[in-house]
């Protein structure tokens, strides 16, 4: 019989997903839309046409225009390019200090894994949304100020899972075989425990990328994200909720931008989660 690769029998597992590959398509093109903005966006985004203030979708402004007259398909896909690197940038900065802390806790156990859960026990404790918006009315807000806060603010999600996986995995056979062979702590954690353990990792990344992704619009809408004139899908729905009765189009249109990209990422992170359960047979 043929040896499947575990990429390979991964792909296999997750395309047989509708849902998780219908997930992938969409968040293929939005990267697209977002990478190629000056060339799909038919005008400036920070133009206003005065004489066409809520002008109906049509073939000029194809989803139409705001109450300043701005071209709300540009906007959105300008918009784009804040919402994925935000979702992105944080979701890293998460994934990166949550990993490192949590292999950290899970491997030496002890004093360290009880400062740890308490630190991370006292971040959850607080909820997270007033928690953001205190920070970012403190402080000046840019992409990087956004991405930052969303990023050190999530990181206890990953820090408990690597956690756990590593608590799992440092009795193995394989790792002890490691130490007696002499390998040092650090080549055990990232050479040995780690690629073991990143398959949950992965899945929670994708999520956190959505969430994050929700955060940044949520915090927008309220008026404490991204300022402008640089769009962001959640300013342009706080712009267009009073007009949703004779133009509703101004908040319809980036609503339900954030509603795909955020339900694909999850549809994306569920495909990978299944593919990556090591239960399931190729």
């Amino acid at each position: 019989m043929e040896e499947v690769s575990l990429g390979k029998a991964v792909w296999r597992r997750f395309r047989r997903s509708k849902p998780a590959m219908a997930g992938l398509a969409v968040l293929l093109l939005l990267c697209a839309m977002a990478l190629l903005a000056p060339h799909l966006a038919t005008h400036p985004y920070d133009d206003m046409h005065t004489e066409d203030r809520f002008h109906r979708p049509a073939a000029e402004y194809p989803l139409g225009t705001d109450h300043l007259g701005r071209d709300i398909w540009s906007r959105i896909v300008w918009g784009s390019r804040i919402s994925l690197s935000v979702g992105f940038l944080s979701a890293a900065l998460a994934v990166s200090a949550g990993t490192l802390v949590g292999a950290v806790a899970g491997y030496y156990g002890g004093w360290v894994d009880v400062v740890v859960s308490r630190a991370v026990e006292t971040v959850i404790a607080i909820p997270l949304f007033f928690l953001l918006i205190t920070i970012v009315a403190v402080v000046h807000r840019s992409v990087f100020d956004i991405v930052l806060i969303i990023g050190l603010s999530t990181w206890p999600r990953v820090v408990r899972i690597v956690r756990g996986e590593f608590l799992k995995l440092k009795a193995r056979d394989f790792a002890e075989a490691s130490r007696a062979l002499g390998a040092t702590d650090a080549r055990i954690i990232w050479r040995q425990i780690l690629p073991n353990a990143i398959a949950p990792v992965i899945v929670a990344a994708t999520l956190l990328i959505g969430q994050a992704i929700l955060t940044e619009s949520a915090l927008s809408f309220l008026g404490f994200g991204v300022p402008p004139p640089f769009p962001s899908w959640g300013s342009m729905v706080s712009s267009g909720k009073d007009y949703l009765r004779d133009s509703p189009w101004i908040a319809l249109a980036p609503g339900a931008f954030i509603f795909i990209t955020v339900i694909s990422f999850n549809f994306v992170g569920d495909g990978l989660r299944d593919a990556l359960d090591p239960k399931l047979k190729r």
